[in-house]
């Protein structure tokens, strides 16, 4: 026998393991359109939300991909304090607001889908976190400030987000514009290309979004 053997370690629950089990869990769950209003349902959990049209030239090379624009988490504590938070239905109410801003960011709101995995905070935490890193989703990490909310006289006084710079339309207010979309909308487009490139090397990903059920299919 080699003197240099050593035996494979394999550690079932270990982190990263469990965040790829999450994240191919949550790509087994139907498309769902947000053309109509989401419903509402209990539960804290897991989403991401997907672009599937051909009207945005930004977002089209998207379209055929299991890769997000934008992942997500609803918790059913403050991760602070540990107390409930208000939202009763913290997957579904976030989904609802997230519509809103789409439509109001003047984005065809029929060419969105989502999908929702509920799920326990602390697990929903591994499988935010795969999917960020994973997928480096377009809103999360280039056009940033889709998920945030306006809260008080401080945050209307902030810059204007990246997102909001290149999709204006939300119904808030804000200080200085503090980003110029050309400059914005080629960055996204570039990296939207790296995400195509790498997306063949995740170890949860699947050959096509097809591969699973759109609930808007005919």
């Amino acid at each position: 026998m080699d003197a240099k053997y050593s035996p494979e370690s394999f550690d079932p629950l270990s982190t990263t393991r469990l965040a790829n089990t999450i994240c191919e869990m949550l790509e087994r769950q139907p498309l769902v359109s947000m053309e109509d209003e989401i419903p509402r349902f209990d539960g804290s959990g897991l989403y991401a939300l997907y672009y599937r049209g051909e009207s945005i030239d930004l977002y089209r090379p998207l379209s055929k991909f299991q890769i997000p624009v934008y992942a997500g988490q609803a918790r059913s504590s403050n991760s602070a304090t540990g107390k409930t938070v208000g939202a009763a239905r913290p997957v579904s109410s976030r989904l609802r607001s997230h519509r809103k801003s789409i439509i109001e960011g003047g984005l065809p709101i029929k060419e969105f889908r989502f999908r929702a995995l509920l799920m326990p905070d602390v697990h929903a935490d591994l499988g935010e976190n795969g999917l960020r890193v994973g997928y480096q989703p377009v809103w999360n990490s280039k056009l940033t400030g889709f998920g945030s909310h306006e809260q008080g006289a401080t945050t209307r006084k902030s810059g204007k987000s990246k997102w909001d710079t290149v999709h204006d339309g939300r119904s808030r207010t804000y200080g200085e514009v503090a980003h110029e979309p050309t400059e914005l909308i080629t960055a996204a487009m570039k990296h939207i290309e790296w995400q195509i490139a790498q997306y063949p090397c995740l170890p949860w990903q699947h050959p096509a979004a097809e591969a699973y059920e759109d609930l808007t299919a005919s």
